[in-house]
Parts: structure tokens; sequence; C-alpha cells
């Protein structure tokens, strides 16, 4: 069986519950696994999940000055391997494209790793294709072993292409989440080396039966002020969320519709979107319930009306994926409204399984609220196809039993865990990886 270093950038992470989902399912396949963190938690809680996965954490130093020590044993143990001139020689002309801090980090980093990963590791699968990618690169060249990568959404849209392009041909292969981010790496990969398609999906088993639909002649309509409409988003206050939109559509909304908003997540911008808030005259309608574990995120989901995401390109580039808390929410049977950015459209069809609006585009956003929050009945008739929809398309065991074969282990038991498509074959990927000798 293949011993699999999994690299990370912090661990563990609320805000990355399908990470965890993954580590957890492989391990339910029976690889072995390490963890390896470039960050220690800064997370209060955790999801349930976390306390089931086995694999030990290797926390690499987070800044060099913190543990000289360590870092100088690393340089001492890893300076005399065949590798070490060629990956000096790479970091050093990495870092004249990229002359910052970071990046000799991670290559203190990689030296830690290289040094302490275990003898019998085949592989460092990383998490990212930003930092993580770059220390498990250097550490798996130092070491003499392959690596591998799974690209997500702010890794893929804030990288250089000149790095994206050298990591795609370096590394064993590449998998990512959604087709948007399959389609920008492929056209940065070396022929015949595809980037695979794996939607993270979700793992059934672990959330509770949708509720049943709520009759719509006794729904909330926002005509009541005794029972307003209870609207949900899940996310972190930063700016590709879109906060700031989704606040200016709220107070656009008529005095006279009655609805409440709740709003569950961290994130550095908390407190400027309380103080807007607060501006806008919405404070009194507003509860900022901060990061949550998972099993209060399920209980909110299912007592909301419907749920809200105001997604949008950030002015450095950064933007989602294909956010869980969308695939969560139908998994519930809730009602979406989200934007046509990124990976979304991927999940929702607009007028059929959701609705999308125009990425910052408050008045837009205003009036599909407006529509969703009077019409209960359009609220249940999306709610219930998202949910068809999420549960026919968006499972993960087909993404995992893939994932699990190309990483050495065996397949998960069960079709109850639904359907996902991997867009690659095992074949394909031994065939790419076979071509990547150890060094």
């Amino acid at each position: 069986m293949r011993r699999i270093a999994v690299v990370v950038k912090g661990y563990p992470r609320l805000s990355e519950t399908f990470i965890a989902q993954e580590i957890r399912a492989l391990e339910e396949a029976g690889l072995t696994l390490d963890l390896v963190s470039l960050r220690r938690p800064t997370d209060s809680q955790v999801h349930p999940i976390h306390r089931e996965i086995a694999a030990s954490v290797n926390y690499l130093p987070e800044y060099l000055h913190e543990a000289p020590v360590r870092v100088w044993r690393a340089w001492r143990r890893v300076r005399r391997r065949p590798a070490y001139r060629a990956t000096l020689a790479l970091f050093l002309k990495d870092l004249r494209r990229d002359l910052t801090r970071n990046r000799v980090r991670r290559w203190g980093q990689a030296l830690v790793l290289a040094a302490e990963l275990p003898d019998a590791t085949d592989l460092l699968y990383a998490h990212f294709l930003h930092t993580p990618a770059s220390v498990a690169r250097y550490a798996a060249r130092l070491a003499g072993c392959q690596w591998a990568v799974s690209a997500h959404a702010k890794d893929i849209w804030t990288t250089p292409d000149w790095e994206k392009r050298e990591k795609l041909a370096d590394c064993a292969w590449a998998t990512t989440c959604t087709a948007v981010g399959r389609d920008h790496l492929a056209a940065l990969s070396p022929p015949g080396k595809p980037v695979l398609l794996g939607y993270h999906g979700l793992d059934f088993r672990r959330l509770p039966a949708a509720p049943d639909g709520a009759g719509a002649g006794d729904a909330r309509n926002g005509g009541d002020p005794d029972r307003p409409v209870r609207l949900l988003s899940v996310g972190r206050a930063v700016a590709k969320k879109g906060y700031p939109d989704l606040l200016a559509a709220l107070a656009r909304l008529p005095a006279e519709l009655h609805w409440r908003f709740t709003h569950i997540g961290g994130g550095k911008d908390a407190a400027a979107l309380k103080a807007e808030a607060t501006a806008l005259g919405l404070a009194d309608r507003i509860e900022w319930r901060g990061a949550a574990a998972q099993e209060t995120v399920l209980a909110a989901y299912r007592s909301a009306d419907l749920f809200v995401l105001a997604s949008r390109i950030a002015a450095d580039g950064d933007r989602d994926g294909l956010p869980n808390v969308l695939m969560e929410a139908q998994s519930q049977r809730l009602a979406c409204l989200a934007t046509e950015v990124a990976a979304i459209p991927e999940l929702i069809e607009t007028e059929r399984t959701g609705l999308l609006v125009p990425p910052g585009d408050p008045a837009a956003l205003a009036a599909a609220l407006d529509r969703l929050i009077r019409h209960p009945a359009l609220r249940e008739r999306l709610a219930a196809a998202g949910h068809a929809r999420v549960r026919e398309r968006f499972g993960f065991k087909t993404t995992i039993d893939e994932l699990a074969a190309r990483l050495g282990g065996s397949h998960l038991g069960g079709s109850h865990l639904g359907g996902s498509q991997l867009d690659g074959s095992v074949a394909n990927e031994a065939a790419c990886a076979s071509a990547s000798t150890r060094r």
C-alpha cells in the first residue's frame, strides 16, 4: 500500500470541509496518509469529520525565524542529496521572478518537509496550486519522489501563468474541481498531459435527509412582520464573496417587505460589513453568527427560506470555484440565489434549479430577492429541482473512487453515496505518472 503525504495550507479549517471529506474518504479506501500543514489552525472549532481523521499532522515552521534550528538541521540533512543543487537552482530561478519573503519561506518549509518525510513515502499530494504546490514540488525533488496537485479556486486565478505552466509540466498529474478551472489549466499544460476534472461533490452519508417541501399556501411571503422570510448566506467575509453587493441589494428592498438575514462565516472583512450594514440601516434585520461547525450550518440551512451568495471576481483576480455551500444548501432542499461567476453555472441552471444574476449588480440581485421573497411557490419549485440535481450529479463517490485508485487505494463501497463524473481515466493517469521517473 502506497504512503501519501498530503500537503495543505492550513489544517484543520472550517472553510475547507471538502478537503477533510476527501482525506477521510481516502483513509476509508485503505490509504496511509500523513498530513503536512504550512500553517497551524486559527479556527476555534472543528467539524465532526476532523475528529474521524486518523492521519498525523506535521506542522511545518510557519515563519522560518521562529524555528531556525529546525530549518538549519533540515538543510544539513538534505544539502548532500544528489538532487539538492538542481533543486536549489530551481528555487533561485523562481525567486528571481517572485522576489518575496513568501517564496523564501516555501523553500525553508520544503527543506524541513524533505528532511522529515518518512522514507516509505511514495507521493506528495498538494491541495492548491500556489504555495502548497511550491513546497511539495521542491520537497519532492529533494526527497526523490513524485508529486501531484489538486487545484481549486484562488490558487488557479492568482498564480502567474509562468508558474502554473512549470508546475503542470513538472507534476505527475493534476486535477481540479470545476470545468472552468480545468479548461484554463489545460490551456497551460503540456500537450498530452491532461488536467482532470473531478467535482468535490457531497458525501450524502454525512448529511441529514432533506426536509419535506413546505406547502406554498402557508409559507412565508414577506407580507407578515411576525413571519419574515429567512435569508441565509454562508461564506467568508472576503472580497470574492460579494457581501457588499448583497448588503446594497438588501437596502434596495421595499420597506413593506419583511425579511431577516443571517450570515455564517469568519473573514477579515467582517467588521467592515457590520459597519456597512449599520450605515445602510439594516443592522436590526441581520444576525452575524461568525464561523461555525458543520452541524450548526446544516441546522441553519434547514431553518432558512432562501440561500443567497453574491460571489464576484475580486480586484486581484481571486474568485470562487464551485462553492460547497451551494451544494449543501440544495442538499437540504433550500432554494438558492447566486451569481453567474466562476463555476456556479455548472451547478445552478437559472430558472430551473435556482436563480442566477450577474455579479457585481446589486439592482439585479435586489430584483431577484424581491421576487423570491414574495413567491414561496417559486422557491419550492427551485428547491425541489436543485435538490434532485445535486443528488443526481454532485455526489462524490465516483470522484473519490477514481482518486483513490490513482493514489493506490481501493474503491469505496456503496452506490448510495451518489454519482459524480471525473473527466479522465485511471489508466491515462497511470501512464502520465509512469512517464515521470523518481528523481
